[in-house]
C-alpha cells in the first residue's frame, strides 16, 4: 500500500507541470467560450485573460487601441473575458441613464486612498448606487450653476495671479527665457482654482511655480497605479490593500497620508477648530465648498462623518484639476495648430462687449459667444480628459447590444474617445479640430451632438464639477487671448500624450507677447 501511495505521489509530482498546463488551458477555454460573450469580436488574447487590457493600459495609449477595435468590429468589442466595450449610443444611454440598475465595477475601489486601515469612499469610487444617490442629492446644490456663479470672484483672484506670474516670467522675453511651459502653468492654475473654491485658499502652485508638496506627482503615481491595476482589480488586494498593509495602516505603522488627503485634512481641522462655518464667517467672499459640506455635517452628522468629508474634499482636488487642465491645454494647443480657428475666435472676441476694465472676462458675457462655445465643445470632443471606458456591471435583466445578449455580471463600458469619433453623429473628419462643426449644423443636430458628448460621463453619475470646469474655461480662455499673442515655441514639435485614466499632455511650450488692442 505504501508503495502504491509512493508511486501515486511520484506520478502526480512528475505530471504536475502538465496538470497545471491543463488547468490553465481549461480555464482559458471556459473564458473564451463564456455564454453570451463568445461571439463578440475582439483580440483573441482578450477573450481568455485580462492581461491583454492590463498591458495595453500599461503602455499608456489604450484609447488608440479602443478606437481601432471599434472601427474594425463595430459597436461591441470584447476587451476581456468578462468585459465588453460599447459604442451604440442607445445602449450607452441605457447603461448610464438615470435610475439605472447598473453599478460601478471593481475598477473604482482600486482608486480609493487608504487612511487608518480603511479605504476612503467618495462619490467617484463608490459602487453602491443607493449610497451614491443619497450623497449626490445632498451635495448637488453645491455644484449647481447658480452656486458656481458665486465662486466667480475666487476664480478671478487666481486668474490675476496667473497673469502676474506669466507677465513677470515670460512676457516679451527672447531666447530660452521667453519659453513658457504653458501646459504646466495651466495645470497649476487649475489646481489653485480648486484650492480657492474648496478652501478659499490657493494651494500655492502659481506663486511658487512648483509642484507644491509633490501633490501633482503623487496624483500621477495614483492614476498610474489604479488605471493599470484596475484592469485586474484583484491585484489591488495583493499589492496596496492587502491585509498586512491594512493592519499596519490601522495602527499608524508604515503609512503616511499622501499630500492631498494631508492638505485637505489639515484645512478641515483648522476650519472646525476655528468654528469658521457659514454662519460664523464675516467674510465678504461666498461660502466655499468646505463650508457647505460642514453645514451638511451639522444637519446630518451620522451620514456626513469626518471620513466622508475628507473623501469629498480629496475628490474635489483629484477630479477637478486634471480634467480642466487637460481641456484648457487642448483649446490653446489646437487653436495654435489651426491658425484659422484662432483668427475666427479673436475676431469674435474683438467684436464682443466686455464690461470689466481689468481684462478679466465675466462668465455671463463669454458663455454667450457662439464660436468660443464651439471651440470648447470641439476640444472636449476631440480630446476628452478621461481615456478609459467607465465600467459598469450588467444587472440581472441582462443587456441586448445589437445581435448580442450580455448576461448579468458582464462588465460593460463606454469610452468618450470612441463615442466622440462617430461620424454619423459628429460629421466627417472626426479626427480633426473643427469648431465649425458645432455652428454649421441645425439646432436639432447640435442638440444630438451635445447629447452624445461623454467628456463628463453621463446620467446620474455625470461629473458634478462640470459647471466649475466650464466656469474656468469660459473665463480664462478669452482673458488670456485678449491679453497675449501666443505662439508655439517650436511650431514643428508635437506635444506628448500619456493615458493613465486621464489623457495628459506634456511638452506644450509657447511664447507670450502683449497683444495690441483689436489685434487679430
Amino acid at each position: 500500500m505504501s508503495e502504491f501511495r509512493y508511486l501515486s505521489a511520484s506520478t502526480i509530482l512528475s505530471n504536475l507541470p502538465w496538470l497545471i498546463l491543463a488547468a490553465i488551458v481549461s480555464n482559458a477555454l471556459l473564458q473564451k467560450f463564456k455564454p453570451g460573450l463568445s461571439k463578440i469580436p475582439g483580440p483573441q488574447l482578450a477573450s481568455v485573460t485580462d492581461l491583454w487590457r492590463f498591458f495595453v493600459t500599461w503602455r499608456r495609449r489604450p484609447e488608440l487601441a479602443h478606437q481601432y477595435l471599434h472601427a474594425k468590429y463595430g459597436d461591441a468589442v470584447r476587451l476581456g473575458p468578462n468585459m465588453v466595450s460599447i459604442s451604440d449610443l442607445k445602449v450607452v444611454k441605457e447603461i448610464y441613464g438615470f435610475n439605472t440598475a447598473y453599478v460601478k465595477s471593481e475598477f473604482y475601489p482600486v482608486q480609493r486612498t487608504v487612511a487608518q486601515g480603511k479605504s476612503i469612499e467618495s462619490l467617484f469610487n463608490t459602487t453602491d448606487n443607493r449610497y451614491h444617490a443619497k450623497l449626490r442629492k445632498a451635495i448637488a446644490s453645491t455644484y449647481a450653476v447658480s452656486t458656481v456663479a458665486q465662486f466667480e470672484p475666487l476664480v478671478d483672484s487666481t486668474i490675476s495671479t496667473l497673469i502676474n506670474e506669466l507677465d513677470q516670467r515670460y512676457l516679451d522675453k527672447d531666447g530660452d527665457a521667453g519659453v513658457c511651459d504653458f501646459g504646466t502653468w495651466l495645470h497649476y492654475f487649475a489646481f489653485d482654482v480648486i484650492g480657492e473654491l474648496a478652501f478659499t485658499e490657493r494651494i500655492g502652485f502659481l506663486e511658487r511655480a512648483t509642484d507644491v508638496d509633490g501633490v501633482i506627482s503623487n496624483l500621477q503615481t495614483i492614476v498610474n497605479y489604479f488605471s493599470v491595476v484596475g484592469q485586474m482589480p484583484w491585484l489591488d488586494k495583493v499589492l496596496m490593500k492587502n491585509p498586512i498593509r491594512m493592519f499596519l495602516s490601522a495602527h499608524g505603522i508604515g503609512q503616511k497620508l499622501s499630500p492631498i488627503p494631508a492638505f485637505a485634512g489639515k484645512r478641515i481641522i483648522q476650519r472646525v477648530s476655528a468654528k469658521k462655518s457659514i454662519e460664523a464667517s464675516n467674510s465678504t467672499l461666498p461660502p466655499d465648498i468646505l463650508d457647505r459640506f460642514l453645514l451638511l455635517k451639522e444637519k446630518d452628522p451620522e451620514f456626513f462623518d469626518d471620513r466622508l468629508i475628507l473623501g469629498l474634499m480629496v475628490g474635489n482636488v483629484f477630479g477637478g484639476a486634471d480634467t480642466t487642465a487637460i481641456t484648457l491645454r487642448t483649446v490653446f494647443y489646437c487653436l495654435l495648430k489651426e491658425p484659422h480657428t484662432m483668427k475666427a475666435l479673436l475676431k469674435e472676441l474683438n467684436s464682443a462687449h466686455f464690461s470689466r476694465d481689468d481684462g478679466i472676462v465675466l462668465w455671463k458675457e463669454s458663455r454667450e459667444l457662439p464660436y468660443l462655445t464651439a471651440v470648447i465643445q470641439e476640444s472636449l470632443r476631440l480630446h476628452p480628459a478621461i481615456g478609459l471606458p467607465l465600467e459598469r456591471v450588467v444587472p440581472a435583466s441582462g443587456l441586448q447590444v445589437g445581435k448580442y445578449f450580455l448576461p448579468a455580471g458582464t462588465i460593460v463600458g463606454a469610452s468618450a474617445w470612441v463615442l466622440h469619433q462617430k461620424e454619423d453623429v459628429f460629421g466627417e473628419r472626426c479626427g480633426e479640430f473643427r469648431p465649425e462643426r458645432w455652428i454649421e449644423v441645425s439646432e436639432q443636430r447640435k442638440s444630438e451632438m451635445n447629447s452624445a458628448m461623454f467628456a463628463f460621463g453621463g446620467g446620474s453619475k455625470e461629473c458634478l464639477g462640470k459647471s466649475i470646469s466650464y466656469l474656468e474655461m469660459y473665463k480664462l480662455i478669452p482673458t488670456i487671448l485678449r491679453r497675449y499673442t501666443l505662439s508655439l515655441a517650436d511650431p514643428q514639435k508635437e506635444w506628448k500624450l500619456e493615458n493613465a485614466f486621464f489623457v495628459k499632455q506634456t511638452e506644450f511650450y509657447v511664447r507670450l507677447q502683449l497683444r495690441s488692442e483689436g489685434e487679430a
